[in-house]
């Protein structure tokens, strides 16, 4: 599928009519969404026929776009009912049948569960900017524990030093795919701007081949 075709197809999935702002509820937007998964079936050939895992999904844009490049299956997780509601309703307008939804407060999640289930992790994980402090490192941890290949994610440039530094302690790679800006728009009533820029790194994670391990 082509870019401009795929994020065609995006800007027809529904978001939250009233999202909840200490889940830090902002949807990923068709443009962002449709770059970055145009960039991992291209470039890393990481879709196709791969078994997705999709954390935080939200409304599902990525997990539906996923499903539409040609995942084998797609699971999007998210704790909020709401969400997950709203992501099976796009599912069934697109009549996507490779997307199976879970609730899980991942925050619960005990080490080891789905380990190395997926190929593939895809997210938007929360930034961890209002209740949950550090809950996007969290979400990263649990991602590289159940992708065997590679954990797609994005980040707030300004943690990029933090994030290299603890992918080092994990013995994990990680490339900084492309350097985006993240357009919020108002979507709270604390917001007192239309709209705000945060510059966002697209990361990629991997797990060292056994012969790039052995030279450490």
């Amino acid at each position: 599928m082509k870019l401009k075709e795929l994020e065609s197809c995006l800007q027809e999935v529904d978001v939250f009519e009233d999202p909840k702002v200490l889940l830090e509820q902002y949807p990923t937007t068709p443009h962002i969404a449709a770059c970055m998964l145009h960039t991992i079936d291209t470039r890393y050939n990481d879709i196709q026929g791969k078994l997705i895992g999709d954390l935080g999904c939200g409304c599902g844009v990525l997990s539906i776009g996923a499903a539409m490049i040609g995942a084998s299956l797609c699971v999007g997780v998210d704790i909020d009912e709401d969400a997950l509601l709203i992501c099976s309703q796009n599912a069934e307008e697109f009549e996507l049948n490779n997307i199976d939804l879970v609730q899980c407060d991942l925050g619960s999640v005990e080490e080891g569960m789905w380990n190395k289930q997926f190929d593939t992790i895809i997210m938007n994980p929360p930034f961890g900017t209002k209740r949950n402090k550090g809950i996007d490192m969290m979400f990263l941890k649990l991602a590289l524990g159940m992708a065997t290949d590679a954990v797609y994610s994005l980040h707030k440039t300004s943690t990029r030093d933090h994030i290299q530094k603890k992918a080092k302690e994990w013995g994990v790679e990680v490339e900084v795919v492309a350097e985006l800006r993240f357009d919020l728009p108002a979507t709270y009533k604390f917001h007192k701007q239309k709209s705000v820029d945060i510059e966002v790194d697209f990361l990629r994670f991997s797990h060292p081949t056994k012969s790039q391990a052995s030279k450490r």
